[in-house]
C-alpha cells in the first residue's frame, strides 16, 4: 500500500478541492471493503445523491470524508432529514474518515465507522439557513461521532502504520450484530457500549454497569426498569460474543 496521492488532469484552484480528488482516487485505488474482506472498493460516478464508494462484492456502500489534521467530535454532513431517512434504509453508507498531509500529498491515517454504529441519536440537526441564503430555510445535520463506542472506530491506517488486514474484518465482523437490531434496541446497545468504554477497563462487575442507572434513566424517562434493560443489555452482549461472563457478576470485554 502505498501513501502518496496520484496527482490527475484535474486542477482547482483550491487546495481542499484537489485533495477531494486526490483522496477519492486514492481509497478506490487502495482500500478494501471491511465488510467481506475481499471486495475493491469502487467510485460511483460524479455527481449523483448517493455515497462516494461502494464494494463490487457485497454491495456496502461508503461515504468518505477527508480533512487536513485532526477530526473533531463532529462532522458535517447533508441534509438532516434525508441522513434521518437514510438510517433506516439498507442503503445507509458506513463511514471513511480520512486524514491527509497535503503539504507532503500524502495519507496519514484512515478510520472506518461501520454503517451499524448509526442512529437517530449521532446525528444533529444544524440551525436552518437564513432567510437570505440561496437555500433559505435548508437544515443540515452534523455527525457525533464521539458518541461511537470505540468498538466503532476500526482503524486501517493509523499514524502511518497499516492495520493487518484479518485484524480488520474481525474487529469489524465482531460487532456486525448491530445491524439486526431495530433502530430502538441499537440505540440501547449502542448506549451500554459507550457506558463501558467510560469505565475505561477489560474487567468489570455488574456494580459499575449499575452505576450508569441514572444516565440511562435521564436518556430514557419512560423506561421505569432500567436496572433490568442494563443486565438485558449485558446478556445479549455476552450472547453475541462482545462480552465474556466470567462468574460471580462479573465480565470482560472481548477485545
Amino acid at each position: 500500500m502505498e501513501f502518496g496521492f496520484r496527482e490527475t488532469q484535474a486542477s482547482y484552484n483550491s487546495g481542499s478541492q484537489n485533495a477531494r480528488v486526490w483522496t477519492e482516487e486514492w481509497a478506490a485505488q487502495w482500500l478494501y471493503c471491511p465488510n467481506c474482506g475481499t471486495g475493491q472498493l469502487t467510485r460511483f460516478t460524479a455527481n449523483l445523491p448517493v455515497a462516494d464508494l461502494f464494494c463490487d462484492s457485497c454491495s456496502d456502500q461508503y461515504e468518505l470524508k477527508s480533512k487536513k489534521g485532526e477530526f473533531g467530535a463532529k462532522i458535517t454532513n447533508g441534509a438532516y432529514g434525508k441522513k434521518i431517512e437514510r438510517l433506516t434504509s439498507n442503503t445507509n453508507p458506513n463511514f471513511i474518515l480520512l486524514k491527509y498531509n497535503l503539504d507532503r500529498r500524502m495519507v496519514l491515517s484512515v478510520c472506518m465507522i461501520p454503517k451499524h454504529f448509526f442512529s437517530p441519536d449521532i446525528v444533529e440537526a444544524r440551525p436552518p439557513l437564513g432567510p437570505h441564503a440561496r437555500r433559505a430555510g435548508w437544515i443540515g445535520s452534523n455527525i457525533v461521532i464521539s458518541h461511537i463506542p470505540d468498538a466503532g472506530r476500526i482503524y486501517l491506517i493509523r499514524d502511518g502504520v497499516v492495520t493487518p488486514k484479518e485484524l480488520v474484518v474481525s474487529a469489524w465482523q465482531r460487532t456486525r450484530f448491530l445491524r439486526d437490531a431495530d433502530s430502538n434496541a441499537r440505540g440501547w446497545l449502542l448506549d451500554m457500549m459507550r457506558c463501558l468504554d467510560q469505565l475505561g477497563r477489560g474487567e468489570f462487575d455488574i456494580g459499575d454497569a449499575y452505576s450508569f442507572e441514572t444516565f440511562l434513566s435521564q436518556k430514557y424517562p419512560n423506561n421505569r426498569n432500567v436496572r433490568p434493560k442494563i443486565r438485558q443489555q449485558l446478556q445479549y452482549l455476552r450472547d453475541r460474543g462482545y462480552l465474556e461472563f466470567i462468574g460471580r457478576g462479573r465480565y470482560r470485554l472481548t477485545v
